[in-house]
């Protein structure tokens, strides 16, 4: 009897320890975290969203006065703005499709028994670990007409890459596929050793070719996967700034986000570029929604 009781005593002391423990972990870890997130993100969305309907200027002394839909009234209706949306959407097709052929098609090949297979996928993923603005820097060194190595390679003497309107947004997207492929890449390889050997070996027995296993076993295997790759990268692709920033100054290449930079901080538009930047995350959260929508549909095929 004594023992029972000493051992629902030492149950209810451990079941006591575990609650101290649970509400410590609670007091240092999560409320902590609830207030960063509720301070560095929240508050500056709903504080940026009450400006959105003002027309304030950062630069000027005068007080923010109410317009109500007027700042996205005239954004919808600015072609300019339309520009740089078709800027960014052209940017962001070149770059997310270059990124999947180049990051399927690169784990397609690693997923094979070759030598050195964990050292070439280690080197392989070093672009994404850059900063944005050494990537930047180090391509456009590889574009200078002068000394570039690509003109060199390529024999395309003092090509312009950079200044040349008509292929500076593919030389920006080309340094984004160089960079982010290894991230396609890495996810591909996840989904491409998690189909079971098994049906290649049946398709093999029903002397299936390459083309149908490809499509009919390994595509709709890591379609899911692929579809997460493919919606991280067109939100990342829609949002660039920095690398289209750092290599070229073009018109063409002035994507939404450059737009929204200059409209905030040299134009000090502030209320109107809250705005614009309202319309950005509104487009991004739709294209989300399309994407989640027909992952699902790919899930249940």
């Amino acid at each position: 009897m004594a023992t029972a009781v000493m051992t629902s005593l030492d149950t209810k002391s451990r079941a006591a320890s575990r609650g101290m423990s649970d509400i410590r972990i609670r007091n240092l870890f999560i409320i902590p975290t609830i207030l960063f997130l509720i301070v560095f993100n929240i508050f500056p969305l709903i504080y940026s969203l009450g400006y959105s309907f003002t027309d304030f200027r950062a630069s000027s002394n005068a007080a923010a006065r109410f317009v109500g839909l007027q700042n996205y009234r005239e954004l919808l209706n600015d072609p300019f703005i339309w520009s740089n949306f078709a800027i960014t959407a052209k940017y962001v097709i070149v770059s997310v499709t270059g990124q999947v052929i180049v990051g399927f098609g690169t784990a397609m090949l690693l997923n094979r028994d070759i030598p050195l297979k964990g050292l070439l996928t280690t080197l392989l993923l070093l672009p994404m670990m850059l900063s944005m603005a050494v990537v930047g820097l180090f391509w456009k060194l590889l574009y200078d007409p002068s000394f570039g190595i690509i003109n060199y390679t390529l024999g395309l003497g003092s090509f312009e890459w950079l200044s040349n309107p008509e292929v500076a947004l593919y030389a920006v997207a080309i340094t984004d596929i160089w960079m982010w492929s290894p991230f396609v890449m890495l996810l591909s390889l996840a989904g491409l050793s998690a189909v079971p050997k098994h049906l290649y070996e049946a398709a093999a027995i029903d002397r299936a070719g390459p083309f149908y296993t490809f499509f009919r076993i390994t595509l709709p295997l890591v379609a899911p996967i692929l579809m997460i790759a493919i919606i991280f990268r067109t939100m990342e692709a829609f949002k660039t700034f920095d690398l289209a920033y750092i290599l070229t100054s073009q018109p063409t290449t002035e994507v939404i986000s450059i737009r929204l930079y200059k409209m905030a901080f040299q134009e000090w538009q502030t209320g109107r570029s809250c705005a614009l930047a309202y319309i950005v995350l509104i487009m991004i959260l739709a294209i989300t929604n399309i994407y989640v929508k027909y992952l699902n549909k790919v899930k249940e095929r």
